[in-house]
């Protein structure tokens, strides 16, 4: 084919043929290049990508022997199935081409997918390290999913079964909006589709902002799931303010957006039940509370009525103080009309007694007193009615005071139900301090009760000694010979015996029980003297 291409050349060096320029040589191997390898598929491991600012892409693609220079133009970049990374194997097909500037040959790829799912895995475990060292797998950047949405935003496919069960899940539990926007959810077009569906709800004005966005799709193998391991849709993810859950696949299924987003739920059913409260439970919760707070209003008014009606039981009525006052002042005043008869006679009779004639000053002196007396009188009066008017006051100011009696006491219960549970708290580990030391004062009595157990030494093999009238023998000093004593051992087994100087003491008795033994009386012998060498029983 080269010769088709270039003409023919003579083979004798002295002859006059054209020679060929550089130009024209590199144009017949780049013409025969691309015939014969206008179409190659290509296996080997990516190394050296470089992304141009024109956006081509410069790589080579190696395998343990040999290694060949590859270029991307910018309008195939875009449509690959896999993106070029360093270290990443690679499948790709294109044609072989020349850069006739350098002289060196190179593929220009078309496509480009991962060689098999080790592959795969392994370009995803090198994205997963990535996002971590950056944080954006961080526990503490998970926004709270609300507890009551108006919106619910669903990004899926809008056939199939996903879309229908969340649906059916949302309206038995909380009917409420629920906006779809339909994606494709498996192929090269998956993460732009979703990444622009993200932005949509985020900023799109004409379409409702929700409150949870769930992004789902059903079960499938790892290549079927490849769209959600996308670096730039979780970075999407991590970026959106509005609070996300990833539903994608079963629930052994794992993608990179469920590490990013707030939420993950194990199937796209599991994620409708987290957005969602149970509209039916949350009614009960409500006519619970209500319940409870009109038993506990009820309970409260009751109590202030009862007080209020013993506050006004104790006070007086005012019309009986008024009619008390009054009759006072109706005896004062019957008594001031015989009281000034009664002195003007005593002084008229005492003054002519004296000089024999009558003088009207003799009158001024009790006159001014008994005005003085009326005046005082009418003052109390006063006061008496102006605690009638105090009083009427009072009453028409004890509804205010129930008002406001009652807005204290509710405050007042408020508090102390606020308290409520961490005086719980404090009683609780009080408690658990109590019986701790109580716990171990009682270990330490026991301690001291066994330590102080008189049969404790019996356990061991020592025996208790008692003289017959049960006194306890601590020392040999004092025991005659002949004497009648009372050995207890283990389980108070007692033994009788006779204290003897000469040979061991014979055994009387035996038995078992709390109680000691009677002792038992010497038997008769002849008196011995005692051998000098002879040692004590003791």
């Amino acid at each position: 084919m080269a010769d088709d291409l270039l003409p023919p050349k003579s083979t004798n060096p002295q002859s006059n043929a054209a020679a060929y320029s550089v130009s024209e040589l590199a144009g017949a191997l780049k013409r025969t290049l691309e015939t014969t390898y206008d179409h190659v598929r290509l296996r080997g491991e990516v190394s050296k990508v470089t992304r141009h600012a024109s956006g081509h892409v410069y790589l080579t693609i190696k395998d343990d022997k040999a290694a060949i220079d590859g270029v991307i133009w910018k309008g195939n970049v875009s449509r690959l199935q896999a993106q070029p990374e360093h270290g990443l194997e690679v499948i790709v097909t294109g044609k072989i081409t020349t850069f006739p500037a350098s002289s060196k040959y190179q593929i220009v790829i078309d496509a480009m997918e991962v060689a098999g799912v080790g592959a795969l895995l392994a370009q995803l475990d090198r994205i997963k390290k990535k996002l971590h060292a950056e944080g954006l797998f961080d526990p503490a950047l998970k926004k709270a999913l609300p507890y009551a949405p108006r919106t619910i935003g669903v990004i899926t496919s809008p056939t199939g079964a996903v879309i229908r069960d969340i649906l059916h899940r949302i309206r038995d539990r909380w009917p409420c909006r629920v906006i779809v926007w339909p994606v494709v959810v498996q192929g090269d077009t998956a993460a732009p589709q979703v990444i622009h569906a993200l932005r949509g709800f985020h900023t799109d004005p004409a379409i409702p902002r929700p409150d949870v966005i769930i992004v789902a799709r059903g079960g499938g193998s790892v290549e079927d799931l490849w769209a959600f391991n996308n670096e730039d849709l979780a970075r999407a993810v991590h970026a959106c303010t509005i609070p996300i859950i990833s539903a994608v696949g079963h629930e052994t299924d794992t993608t990179l957006i469920d590490y990013v987003s707030d939420r993950r739920a194990p199937t796209p059913t599991g994620a409708a039940e987290m957005a969602t409260p149970v509209l039916g439970e949350l009614r009960a919760f409500t006519a619970d509370l209500e319940r409870r707070r009109q038993g506990t209003m009820a309970r409260l008014l009751e109590t202030r009525r009862e007080r209020l009606t013993m506050l006004a039981r104790a006070l007086p009525k005012p019309l009986d103080l008024i009619d008390s006052a009054q009759q006072r002042l109706d005896y004062v005043a019957h008594r001031l009309g015989g009281g000034l008869l009664q002195n003007l006679n005593l002084h008229q009779t005492a003054y002519v007694r004296v000089s024999g004639r009558f003088s009207p000053g003799l009158l001024e002196r009790p006159r001014q007193l008994k005005h003085t007396q009326l005046a005082q009188l009418a003052h109390r009066l006063d006061l008496a009615m102006a605690r009638r008017v105090t009083l009427a006051e009072s009453h028409a100011r004890l509804p205010s005071l129930t008002t406001r009696m009652d807005a204290a006491l509710t405050r007042t219960v408020t508090r102390s139900g606020e308290r409520l549970p961490e005086l719980a708290k404090r009683l609780g580990e009080a408690m658990t301090r109590t019986l701790s030391q109580r716990s171990e004062q009682l270990k330490r009595l026991e301690q001291l009760r066994v330590s102080l157990d008189p049969d404790r030494p019996l356990n061991t093999g020592f025996a208790r000694v008692n003289r017959a009238d049960g006194a306890l023998v601590v020392s040999p000093t004092g025991i005659a010979s002949g004497d009648a004593l009372v050995l207890t051992f283990k389980n108070h087994e007692t033994l009788g015996v006779i204290a003897h100087g000469d040979g061991p003491p014979p055994v009387a008795t035996r038995s078992e029980g709390p109680k000691p033994q009677p002792a038992l009386k010497p038997a008769a012998a002849k008196p011995k003297p005692p051998s000098p060498d002879q040692g004590s029983l003791f």
